[in-house]
């Protein structure tokens, strides 16, 4: 039997889900996330014509088939985000990590949250604008949502998409759309050559990545509980250059998570070195 517009959720199916995407992911989803989740997950039981949560549920815990448990984590794990969000990180960048950077080597930046791809090109903008488009400099792209990666590492956005985009950059470095594109446009290949995109969980051991002077983890730890979010920064930070920089989102916080980068002002850290 086809799952229905009217499929619903009992408390105990939501639990499992909340306790899978807690083990899967480390994020702790709220209970208020419930309209949320059958929204999402509604969609792929009509797809897979499952009649009940329950069945799905069966589906994407057994580990048979790992495409639709990352289909999962995809759905519950997409955040909104746009270009120059919290600009004043991007002030921060502009005026003492680039300029106090030593000039001849490259400066390496880790988004480790990148999602779509906004906060990586507003990086590739900023360091563009400073040290040149044919500059040294790297910015490695991270997410656990594979959907979010395809995104940004195409660099392809709707015009209804440039928040927080300023004219001049839009002309400057983004190419218009045409013929099947019209209405898009999409970062110039002289910006995205300098990004590379990989998924990673933050929630488990970290892949070789290299060592970075910037890492950016914003607006995601206000999803982990503190025990997940002092394993995944301490993870990180063990990936960031002495005298490196640690950024959190506007709402969130180091302390009392970890002591091994210090205050500099506030959600920015710094590693001592």
């Amino acid at each position: 039997m086809a799952a229905s517009d009217n499929t619903s959720i009992t408390d105990a199916e939501f639990a499992q889900f909340q306790r899978l995407i807690y083990q899967i992911a480390g994020i702790s989803l709220a209970d208020s996330k419930k309209v949320l989740l059958v929204g999402r997950l509604g969609k792929r039981l009509k797809a897979l014509d499952l009649d009940s949560f329950a069945a799905y549920y069966k589906l994407v815990s057994s580990g048979n088939d790992p495409l639709e448990r990352q289909t999962m984590v995809d759905l519950l794990t997409t955040n909104e985000t746009y270009f120059f969000r919290e600009e004043a990180h991007f002030d921060f960048l502009r005026q003492v990590v680039i300029p106090q950077h030593p000039p001849g080597q490259s400066l390496d930046i880790w988004s480790g949250a990148s999602s779509t791809g906004e906060e990586i090109y507003t990086l590739c903008m900023v360091l563009a604008d400073e040290m040149g488009a044919n500059g040294q400099w790297s910015i490695l792209g991270s997410d656990i949502s594979t959907h979010v990666l395809g995104i940004a590492q195409r660099g392809l956005y709707w015009l209804d998409r440039t928040r927080g985009l300023p004219k001049e950059y839009l002309r400057k470095y983004c190419l218009k759309g045409v013929r099947s594109q019209e209405g898009a446009f999409i970062i110039d290949p002289a910006l995205r050559r300098h990004t590379r995109f990989m998924q990673v969980n933050l929630n488990t051991t970290l892949p070789e990545v290299g060592k970075f002077h910037v890492i950016f983890l914003r607006n995601v730890m206000i999803y982990f509980d503190n025990d997940t979010k002092r394993k995944v920064v301490a993870r990180m930070i063990e990936k960031l250059r002495p005298g490196g920089y640690f950024i959190v989102g506007h709402s969130e916080s180091l302390n009392g998570l970890n002591e091994t980068v210090k205050p500099i002002k506030p959600t920015i850290y710094r590693l001592p070195g």
